[in-house]
Order: C-alpha cells, then structure tokens, then sequence
C-alpha cells in the first residue's frame, strides 16, 4: 500500500542489517548454505489469511534481486538458489502478464516493486510446470487451461538512503473456477483479497534478546493496535493482552515459542485505547544458515468481524439447538399432555358413567315398593353394563336364602333358571358370594380357573351350566345396609372380555350399597304395611248385614308410610231397630290420627248404642264432652244419621241427621235425583262442649241412598269447597239409575284425587 512507504522510526531505517539480524536469507548466507530459504521455510505457511496461499519474497532493492522466499514462494518457482534477479525468479514461478506475455523488465510488478515504488495490487498469470521463459510465454496464453490468476501487493521495508534497500512482495493466489462467466468480477475478488494481505500485520522478535522484545513492527500494526512502533520496539508483544485474554491461548503461543515451532491461534488482544479485538496471530521461527534460531516472525489479522459472525454464528447454532431442544421438549409436553388429557378424558367418561349409572339406580331403584320389581330392577343395571351376566342372591332375617335372581345379555333363561336352583340357592361356603356375605366384603376373581369352579361350584350340573354360560372373570360384591347383610351380587364376564379390576370393583360397590339401602327401605315398608293392615282390618270394621238397607263404604288413606289415616265410618243395628250410619275424619293423615280415630270411633259407638237419648244431635254433644274431657282428641268432625224403619211397608223412612263440622251428606232418589243436605250444620268437635247441634229429621220413601264422605273427597289444590262438592254432585247424579251402593261409592271416587288427605265414603240404601 503507498502508505506503507514511509515509516519513520521503522527499525529498517534505524538498522540497516535489521534482515541479517533477524536471520532473513541474503545472496551471501543462501549461497554458503545452499538452501533457497530459512530452515522455517520448513514449517507449514500460517493460516492467518483464511487459508489463501501465500507466497512472500524479500527484494533487495540495490542488486533488484529476491534474498529471501518463504515455503510458498519456493513452491512456486521450485529449487532456485538466492540470491536471484527477479525477472529470472519471476520466469522461474512461470508469472506472464494477463495477456500471456512474460513480464516486463521495467514495468512489471516484480521490478516496481524492485525499484521501490509500491504495488497495491496487480493480476498476473501462473503457468506452472514450464522450465524456460519461452516455453510459459509460448503456453500461457489467454484463457489458457492451465493458468492461475496470482495477485501481486508489495511496498518498501526501509527508507530511501538506508544501507540495505528492501521490499516485501505478498503473492494471493485463487484458482479460478471451471468456468469464469464475468471476469470483471473475478478480478475484483482477487482485489479485495489482495487489500487483506496489504492490511496484515507483520512482526519480528529477536529471541536472544531478553525476553524476546519486539525489533520491527509494519505500519499495519501500528494502525490495526493503535500502538506507534516507537512504543513497541523493545517490548514483548504481551502488552496487547488484557483480563479477558484466554489463558489457554497465551501459554499455545508460549509452549510453541519454547519449542521453536510455528503455532497459530485466535485470542483476544486490546488495543491502546483499550478496546478490544479478536487478532488471528501466526508465529514462526526463523533460523540462520547454520539453522540456529534468530527471530520469529508474526503473521496478524484483526478478525473480530469474523469472530463476531461466527460467535453470531454459533450463537444462532445455540439458539437454533436450544429452540430445537425446546421444541422437543414442548412437543414432548404437549404429547404428555395430550396423553394425559386422554386419560383425563377417560377417567372423566368413566366417573361421568359411573354418576349416570348411580344416579339411574337411586332412581329406579326407590321408585318401586315390590321386592321382586326391586330385584327385577338391579338386574337390569348390571347387564350389560357392568357384566355379561349376574346372579343376585337375597338373605332372609335370619342369615337363610331367601330368593335369587339371574340375567344374561343374551337371554339364556332356562339356563339361568337350572343355575340358580343347583347353586345360586345352595351357596357353597367356598363361593364368591357366600364369601362376600360372610365377611361383608368384596371378592375378586380376575381368571377364573378349573380349580376355582371346582371349589366354588360343588354341583357337577351346576358347573356345566356355567360353562355353558360363559365365565372368565368374576366379582361378588355384599349388600350391606343398616350394618346388615342383605345378600350379595355376584356379576360375571365371559371369554374374551376385559378382567373385572380395582375401579370395577368399587362401582360394583357402590351400586350394591344402594341397593342394600333400597331393599332394606322395601322390607320395612312391607313391614309397616303389615302393621298398617292390621290396624286398618281393626278401625275399619266390615259392613254388617242389616236388614231392610244396602250398603258399601270405601277407603283410600293419604299415608305413604300405612294404608291408615283418620278418616272412618260405621255402620250400627241398634238395640230399638233404628240404623246408626257415621262418616268422620280426626285431624291428620297418619297412624297417630288413625289411633285417635280408634278412640274416637270406641267413644262414639258406646254413645250411640246406649244412649238415654238418641236424638243425633244430644249424642254427639255428649261425645264433644268425652274427646274433650278424656283427650282423645284434638279436633273432628262427623255427621251421625239414624235411620227409622217405616211402620208399614211401601212407608218412609225417617232419618235424623246432625253435623259437627262435617262436609253436607247427598240423598239420591230412586228417580237418581240428588239433594245436598247443605242445611244441616253444626261446630266441629273438640271446640267448645257447650254447644248445641241441630238435628233434622226426613222422610224419605224406599230405594233412596244416603251417601256421607270425608273431605278428601272433595278438597283440590286451588279449588274452593263448593266446587269439589258441586263435581261429587254431578257424578253422583249422573250414576244410572238403580245403581246401588257399591256403584255410587265408585262414582263418587272416579274423580280427580290428590292423595293429600284420607278419603272415606260410606253409601246406605233404604229398602
């Protein structure tokens, strides 16, 4: 480069055999040691410049010849021995101009540099392997096959008027592609590769000097590090390092110095503003002509543009890897995830079902009060979803089989039927289900095997049965409700089907806990109804035959626990011949109205039957006195009716009636003409015992119908008295007529019923 031609206080200048010193081959030194370079032309050419070969030469200005060669340049014009003219070395290396012409003695870029004006850079031909001048002139002609392009960079080493006149010559060489389709373009690459060998820095250290001192520097260095030479000169390059210098780097160099071998390295140098910068550093040995080391040479590039890229480089490579491992490890995740969404997904299908399938037992199962609807019911929910067949054994009271019931998915029941009578009902102490009923606990059998049937099964009909139904894997869970156990379920798979597991059986489990509490609810039911009957067969009595009169009563009782309630009627031949007829209702709808009812009804009976005086209205003020003086109770009401036969026949009777509070009675004529007796009232009793109740006295000819009844008949949600009353009058009346009392009592309760209040009616026809 032109600026490299003056370098004041270049060592060059200050020194004049600066190149002996430093061990760089003369005419003299090469001719006695007949070597065309330093013993370091040995070593392997630094790879600072990217790896692009390098040729350089030294020129000896005064006798325009080449002192000095490095192992490149001596590839390039084989075995010459130095010192050499120039021209003869250029026609040595086979250089030609890019016409194909040797190079000129004047003008060419090897004698430019010679006569010490610098060359930024010019392209010139290589054709190797030719021996003479005139063979490469003759051969390298344009486009020629064989040709390299070589580029040319060289400046001065030492100031006009030194003793010794040098010149450094840097030779880039680039193969040319197979094909070159722009060659403008081609030549700049070469150019701009030549610039980077002009910028590199160029060092020489004497090593028999005390700590092996810098004694040249080129102007590169001093513009790449900042440093002027003046500073440097004397110093050991270290000064260029700093705390961020790698300890690794610093002792690669010192280890290759201390072994005179040639070591290259990347590390980090500062410059003298303290800046940092990444310097690409090659240093060799250079050896005399008796191959005793003289100094070494270092080779510099200011690479933290390509250190950056490549940390860039890598970074992004990290980056690239860590994204990738992040991606791994999301796809990983998500896949986890998925797997466990899945399995989320299931398990939450699977309590989904399990809550349907629990929520449809409570359901179905407290819906029925029969025993064998119930057992009917807890079959169906086990097949198919829970097994393909199941048999359900019942306990008694007292520990004993009670009954059993059998269902398969695919019917079977004549096969079911032999099963459940050879085993089901004779349970084994060995089989599932007896083991559940014994411990209370369930028992599983995931792989029922031929050992297990035999002990389980002690019928041989019973096992042929059950091969033929198919088991594979069985689970019997007990029925435990109330600390009691009720009797078990025993659900079975077939060949081929899944095993029963841990989840399998606590579903089992849970169902068969319902299902216990649901039996165990239907056997205190039908226990209370038994009771229930019972008392119902005591309050409510049968109708007597009675001469001259027809009569049927009908009950209905508002309790879901007993068919009892408070309602009742009577009807009673009394000692003169007169009929007593009652219809009442004792406040409430349960066993406790039903039981003061049976008092009432006792109290009621012994004023009417030995009563001083009959008329209807002084009986029941006597039996207001009595509920009230013995609290039998709280509050009823009723309508007595005393019925006289007539004295002669085709007469009427005469009936005396009194009301205590009591829905109006109906008379149906024999014409099927209804009257609602709405005049006689009176106050309920258990309010106040000294009141008065009317009594009225009719007439009324043969065949008419009395018809009494408690308000449950005619009470509704919404609906006022009188329109219940008004509706129990339309279908009394639209009876055919001649109906009876049985039918008038069917009539009058073919309405709409709600169920929340006992309802009696009583029906008497005079003959």
């Amino acid at each position: 480069m032109p600026t490299e031609r003056q370098h004041p206080g270049s060592p060059a200048a200050a020194d004049p055999d600066l190149w002996q010193q430093a061990g760089i081959v003369t005419a003299a030194s090469a001719a006695g040691s007949g070597r065309s370079g330093p013993t370091g032309a040995q070593s392997s050419l630094p790879g600072v410049l990217s790896g692009v070969p390098v040729a350089v030469l030294i020129i000896d200005r005064t006798a325009s010849s080449v002192v000095y060669a490095n192992p490149a340049a001596v590839e390039l014009a084989g075995n010459v021995r130095l010192p050499v003219d120039v021209d003869t070395w250029g026609a040595s290396a086979g250089l030609t101009d890019l016409s194909g012409d040797p190079l000129a003695s004047t003008t060419g870029p090897l004698s430019t540099v010679a006569q010490g004006r610098p060359v930024a850079g010019e392209a010139v031909r290589l054709a190797p392997g030719r021996s003479t001048e005139e063979q490469r002139a003759d051969a390298a002609g344009p486009g020629g096959q064989d040709d390299s392009l070589l580029w040319v960079t060289g400046f001065p080493l030492s100031e006009d008027g030194s003793e010794q006149q040098l010149s450094l010559v840097v030779f880039l060489n680039h193969d040319p592609p197979h094909e070159v389709v722009d060659p403008e373009a081609y030549l700049q690459a070469l150019r701009e590769r030549a610039v980077l060998a002009t910028d590199t820095a160029f060092t020489i250290t004497d090593p028999r000097r005390p700590d092996n001192p810098l004694i040249w520097v080129n102007p590169s260095f001093t513009r790449v590090t900042g440093y002027e030479a003046a500073e440097v000169i004397g110093r050991n390059c270290r000064f260029l390092q700093g705390s961020a210098t790698e300890a690794g780097a610093v002792e690669e160099i010192r280890a290759g110095i201390a072994e005179q071998r040639t070591v290259t390295t990347t590390l980090l140098n500062y410059r003298k503003d303290g800046t940092a910068f990444w310097n690409q550093l090659s240093v060799s040995p250079v050896f005399d002509g008796d191959g005793e080391l003289v100094s070494f040479v270092g080779v510099q590039t200011d690479v933290t543009e390509r250190v950056r890229v490549e940390h860039e480089r890598e970074a992004a490579f990290a980056a690239e890897q860590a994204a990738r491992q992040e991606a791994e490890l999301a796809r990983a995740v998500a896949e986890q995830a998925r797997r466990d969404a899945e399995q989320a997904q299931g398990e939450a299908e699977r309590a989904q079902s399990r809550l349907a399938l629990m929520a449809e037992a409570t359901s179905s199962l407290i819906a029925t009060l029969d025993m064998d609807e119930l057992l009917d019911r807890l079959a169906d929910l086990c097949v198919p979803r829970l097994a393909d067949w199941v048999y359900v054994t019942v306990l008694d009271d007292y520990g004993d089989i009670h009954g059993a019931v059998a269902r398969h998915r695919d019917g079977r029941e004549a096969d079911l039927q032999l099963f459940t009578d050879l085993h089901v009902l004779h349970l084994p102490a060995e089989s599932p289900s007896r083991r559940s009923m014994t411990s209370s606990a369930p028992v599983l059998l995931a792989d029922v095997t031929p050992e297990i049937i035999e002990r389980a099964i002690t019928s041989i009909g019973a096992r042929e049965v059950f091969h033929r139904l198919g088991g594979s894997s069985v689970l019997t869970v007990p029925m435990v409700a109330r600390r009691r156990t009720l009797g078990a379920i025993a659900l079975v798979r077939s060949p081929g089907g899944p095993a029963f597991t841990q989840s399998d059986v606590d579903l089992a489990a849970d169902l068969a806990g319902r299902a216990a509490l649901a039996i165990d609810n239907v056997r205190l039911y039908q226990r209370e109804h038994s009771v229930a009957d019972t008392l119902q067969r005591s309050l409510l009595p049968v109708l007597p035959e009675v001469p001259g009169i027809e009569s049927a009563a009908h009950y209905v009782s508002a309790s879901t626990a007993a068919d009892v309630g408070g309602d009742f009627y009577d009807l009673l031949h009394l000692p003169d011949g007169s009929i007593g007829i009652v219809v009442g209702d004792v406040v409430g709808h349960d066993v406790a109205a039903a039981a003061a009812m049976g008092h009432l009804r006792g109290l009621l009976r012994a004023c009417i039957w030995d009563a001083e005086d009959p008329d209807p209205g002084s009986v029941l003020a006597r039996v207001d006195r009595l509920v009230q003086g013995l609290q039998v109770a709280s509050l009823a009401t009723m309508v007595y009716a005393r019925a006289v036969p007539p004295s002669a026949p085709g007469a009427p009777w005469r009936v005396h009636v009194a009301n205590a509070g009591h829905p109006p009675a109906l008379l149906r004529s024999p014409d099927g003409g209804v009257r609602v007796l709405e005049e006689i009232t009176g106050m309920l009793v258990g309010v106040d015992v000294t009141t008065h109740r009317g009594t009225v006295v009719l007439d009324v000819p043969p065949g008419t119908t009395l018809v009494a009844y408690t308000d449950g008949l005619i009470e509704h949600p919404g609906a006022d008295m009188d329109e219940g009353i008004h509706e129990l009058y339309e279908r009394v009346a639209g009876a055919p007529v001649g109906a009876g009392p049985r039918e008038l009592c069917d009539v009058a309760v073919s309405g709409a019923l709600d169920h929340r209040d006992d309802v009696a009616v009583l029906a008497v026809r005079f003959g």
